[in-house]
């Protein structure tokens, strides 16, 4: 498979609604990394714009730039530099997700899981192209550099999504995701 195909997440579901998993290494410190993922500032250059408390427990209005979602944040989880949930909702849609990220030190780099729960089984390939572009944007983000084409590359990696769900037609069925460990390591 080319860099452009080249799939970070699986998708499974769990009572019923999708799983995303994305994960990825990079070369950047856990609390490097942390500060990407938590910083207002930092947020604003790799993932969208973000308006509220970005503190646990606190409410938060945000626009994605890759994927154009809108809506809503609560914080559920703030483990600094190690575990991070927000729970969101689309102002559109009645349901909402939960946006999980477990930071693992790893030498000198760090290993990011991010998982997302609550989709439609029938989006899985979308949120799967679309959770692996944010992921992507954040390693572009670590490394210096822009956000990529998200349109281009969302070309590339939506049919690629779509075939892992096809293979994977009996999704993996996960119970107790609820608790707050980390998924088991894909690599």
């Amino acid at each position: 498979m080319n860099a452009q195909t080249r799939i970070l997440g699986t998708l499974g579901a769990v009572n019923g609604r999708g799983v995303v998993r994305v994960q990825d290494r990079f070369d950047s410190t856990i609390d490097d990394l942390w500060s990407a993922l938590t910083d207002p500032g930092r947020l604003g250059r790799w993932l969208g714009e973000f308006d509220g408390d970005l503190r646990l427990g606190g409410t938060f209005k945000a626009r994605f730039f890759a994927s154009e979602w809108q809506g809503t944040g609560r914080i559920d989880v703030c483990d600094p530099p190690h575990h991070l949930a927000v729970t969101t909702s689309d102002a559109d849609q009645a349901e909402e997700h939960v946006i999980e990220a477990w930071l693992t030190p790893d030498g000198e780099g760090t290993v990011v899981i991010i998982e997302e729960r609550g989709m439609p089984i029938s989006l899985l390939p979308a949120y799967g192209a679309g959770v692996q572009i944010h992921l992507e944007d954040l390693g572009t983000h670590l490394a210096g550099h822009e956000r990529g084409d998200a349109r281009t590359r969302w070309k590339h990696l939506h049919p690629a999504y779509q075939a892992l769900q096809t293979r994977e037609s009996d999704l993996v069925v996960r119970v107790g995701s609820d608790d707050a460990s980390p998924p088991a390591s894909t690599s």
